[in-house]
Order: structure tokens, then C-alpha cells, then sequence
């Protein structure tokens, strides 16, 4: 869809709902807010609803990198603990590596 051909309101409508479809453990859809409505909300002359939009692209782009942040520090905490946890971490597995820990 290229946002060009949009009317202001349905932008703000866009990026009002993919900000809150990420509240459904989709932080990917704030991702692709942030990114696509980045320009519409800092770079184009000012408009009526653009001020709303540039909120949701913030708040878009901070749920993104913190979820990002929280699941790349899960991933590290798992990998290196994943044994030390025992049959939790075997549990917790899809694929459990063959060999010596």
C-alpha cells in the first residue's frame, strides 16, 4: 500500500492499530510501524494528524527494540544455562544436543 495515496485520518487509523496489535505479543507489527510510518511522521510538512502518528511510531519502535532486547537476553541466559537447569532445561528443549555438556 503506498501511504502517498492516503487520506491523514487513515493513517492515523494504520498506525493507531498496528500499535496495538502488538500488544498481542506481536512486537514484530511495531517493528514494521515504526518502520513504515517513519517517514509520514518526521519527514513530510506537518499536518493535523501527524502529531498522534509520530506518538505511535515512538511508542512503536521502543516496543520493538525491547522486546527485541528481552528475547536476545532470554536467548543468552538459555544457552548458557540450559544445562546447569538439568531435566528444566532438557523440558524446555526442542532438540536436545547429543554428547558431553
Amino acid at each position: 500500500m503506498n501511504l502517498s495515496k492516503q487520506k491523514n485520518e487513515r493513517k492515523l487509523f494504520l498506525a493507531q492499530r498496528y500499535f496495538y496489535a502488538g500488544f498481542a505479543f506481536l512486537p514484530f507489527v511495531w517493528a514494521i510501524n515504526a518502520v513504515w510510518f517513519y517517514k509520514e511522521a518526521f519527514m513530510t510538512p506537518p499536518y493535523a494528524e501527524q502529531q498522534d502518528i509520530k506518538k505511535y511510531v515512538i511508542r512503536s519502535g521502543f516496543g520493538a527494540i525491547l522486546w527485541a532486547a528481552a528475547l536476545i537476553a532470554w536467548n543468552i541466559v538459555f544457552q548458557t544455562n540450559r544445562v546447569a537447569w538439568g531435566e528444566t532445561g532438557d523440558d524446555l528443549s526442542f532438540v536436545i544436543p547429543q554428547g558431553r555438556p
